[in-house]
């Protein structure tokens, strides 16, 4: 039976077992998925693992997605544009670091029916997930990408892998069409970003990477103001699609069933 693993720290939050399990067995493969919280020296050990074989493959969640990359072999084209990973398996006995939150931000946006073309994105936080939603908003022809973090060295490390990006400062509110937290706040229901959304007008989207909970103090604050607003459900179910493909060469079946796995 082949061993598949989702790692970061923290990871109880992770439904990333419920929909791998559930399309291993749809599809009769003889696998297991779980789930590891690691600290960042384990990860040698865990690409010995893969090189060992006694593991298939792994999606890698916060904090590891930059700080896997040392150990690895070599990285994919998404994987090196970002500097970020969130999917490894092997290949001709090297240990692959790939990036499929591209693919998964990309897919979810168009399945919304909401256009990117010549928007301003403002993107909170700068962790491990936002240069894939900085790379997918570029190829999808946004005007501009602000991003701003409450702790600006990171902010600028992200700046670094995109030069054209423009940083603003914690707690200012700039004009925007579309923002992203992509911060944790909101994994507990009762996290707020204090931030004042009142003047941004109404018909943006409020796009929250966290999908559970389903709805974040963040979303619901969008939704009261008039806002269009998303969780990061469909980003996490395609990014996952991708990497099942990836691994089992099968491409697993998005229904409303799969949907409802994830429902909290």
């Amino acid at each position: 039976m082949k061993k598949y693993l989702v790692i970061g720290n923290p990871i109880d939050h992770s439904l990333s077992p419920e929909l791998h399990n559930h399309w291993i067995k749809q599809n009769n493969i003889d696998a297991i998925y779980e789930k590891k919280k690691l600290n960042k020296n384990k990860l040698s050990n865990l690409i010995l693992q893969i090189k060992q074989e006694n593991i298939s493959g792994v999606n890698v969640t916060v904090p590891f997605k930059s700080s896997i990359i040392p150990y690895l072999d070599e990285l994919s084209d998404e994987a090196k544009k970002t500097q970020a990973v969130n999917t490894l398996y092997l290949k001709n006995k090297k240990v692959i670091g790939h990036n499929t939150d591209i693919f998964g931000f990309e897919k979810a946006i168009k399945k919304i029916n909401f256009d990117f073309n010549n928007k301003i994105i403002f993107i909170l936080g700068a962790g491990g997930v936002v240069p894939s939603i900085i790379y997918a908003s570029i190829k999808m022809g946004s005007s501009e990408i602000l991003i701003s973090n409450r702790t600006k060295e990171k902010a600028e490390k992200v700046k670094n892998i995109f030069d054209n990006i423009k940083l603003i400062n914690w707690g200012e509110v700039p004009n925007f069409d579309v923002i992203i937290n992509a911060t944790s706040l909101g994994l507990n229901q009762e996290d707020k970003l204090n931030l004042n959304f009142t003047k941004t007008g109404k018909n943006k989207l409020f796009y929250d990477v966290i999908y559970n909970p389903s709805e974040t103090y963040f979303l619901n604050t969008g939704k009261r103001l008039g806002n269009k607003y998303e969780n990061g459900k469909l980003m996490f179910v395609y990014q996952a699609f991708s990497s099942f493909k990836l691994w089992h060469g099968v491409e697993p079946k998005i229904d409303d069933e799969t949907i409802k796995l994830l429902d909290s």
